[in-house]
């Protein structure tokens, strides 16, 4: 299986700011909507491991913007597991419009449990 998928996203009226640019803390949510969507390509639900209380949080998280989005922009998300580690998994993202990079970004999120306590991935996800 792939440790990379891509998505398609249009910059909606309401993530930008009043230049018209898409707001800086959007880029966040689109990463997070890359992680879900990689995740879900790989046989899996988010919403399922919430469920069976495995969750995963932020931990860290570094952006680099290279050129602005604008309203209605189409543009293509991609995600990347680079690491794993039996607690943590670490993704890189490439944001483009065409053939030009917006952004790189990396995050690590580690799993936890509902008690908020660092806890082993599942065997079923330790291969994404």
């Amino acid at each position: 299986m792939s440790r990379e998928h891509t998505i398609t996203i249009r910059v909606r009226y309401p993530e930008v700011d009043a230049m018209g640019f898409l707001h800086h803390s959007r880029y966040f949510q689109y990463f997070e909507m890359g992680r879900i969507e990689l995740l879900r390509s790989l046989g899996h639900s988010y919403a399922d491991l919430e469920r069976e209380g495995v969750l995963f949080v932020v931990v860290k998280v570094e952006c680099r913007y290279k050129s602005p989005a604008r309203y209605d922009d189409e543009l293509t998300l991609t995600t990347r597991v680079v690491r794993e580690t039996h607690v943590r998994i670490d993704h890189a993202y490439e944001l483009r419009r065409g053939q030009t990079l917006l952004a790189e970004a990396t995050t690590t999120i580690a799993c936890i449990g509902r008690d908020g306590q660092m806890m082993k991935i599942p065997e079923v996800l330790e291969e994404i």
